[in-house]
């Protein structure tokens, strides 16, 4: 039966095992930092300054049913933005968002409370007269850095980003660093 890990990746991780950047190599932490498991590969990936869930698998064809477009993951995202977020902010969230490569599927956005998360380091930076917003943000597909291009679209620059949930698995109380291990029966992917 197939392996599924789920993964809190930590800020500044590489989403990959081994870092290619041989200039930056000695310096850069990968999953092979906190990973030990054999065989698995990370089924789509999670930018090195974003945190969160990141799922890894032993099968191709759940690798490929997570990552694939055409599969329609939900993946939701907690996104402390710079400023006070606005309706109409919000409003082309959900509308969609015209990016250079092309205008985003429309994605489910909300204000949230801040989560209650694991600090930092380095922590957010901090200016005393401008505020910052949270927002969970769920979008079905997985253009490059799209999340945080989306928010500075529509004015509001991401600050921190961590995703949660991907389809139906969630971090929960995972930490940073951390992972569990499930096992797939076939065909309930």
């Amino acid at each position: 039966m197939p392996k599924l890990v789920l993964f809190n990746k930590p800020y500044n991780v590489l989403c990959q095992f081994t870092d290619n950047d041989e200039k930056q190599a000695s310096n850069r932490e990968n999953l092979s930092d906190y990973l030990s498991i054999e065989k698995v590969y990370p089924a789509g990936r999670l930018d090195r300054d974003s945190e969160g869930l990141l799922l890894l698998t032993d099968s191709g064809t759940l690798q490929h049913q997570i990552a694939h477009p055409k599969h329609n993951k939900e993946k939701s995202y907690w996104v402390q933005v710079d400023g006070a977020i606005n309706k109409q902010a919000m409003k082309l969230l959900k509308k969609g968002v015209q990016l250079k490569d092309g205008l985003t599927l429309p994605a489910k956005a909300r204000i949230i409370n801040e989560p209650k998360l694991w600090p930092r380091t380095p922590a957010v930076r901090f200016r005393k007269d401008i505020p910052t917003s949270w927002i969970e943000l769920t979008i079905s597909e997985g253009k490059n850095r799209q999340v945080r291009r989306m928010t500075a679209a529509v004015g509001f620059p991401t600050l921190r980003l961590i995703r949660h949930r991907i389809g139906e698995w969630c971090l929960n109380d995972l930490q940073p660093g951390k992972y569990t291990i499930l096992t797939i029966a076939k065909g309930n992917t």
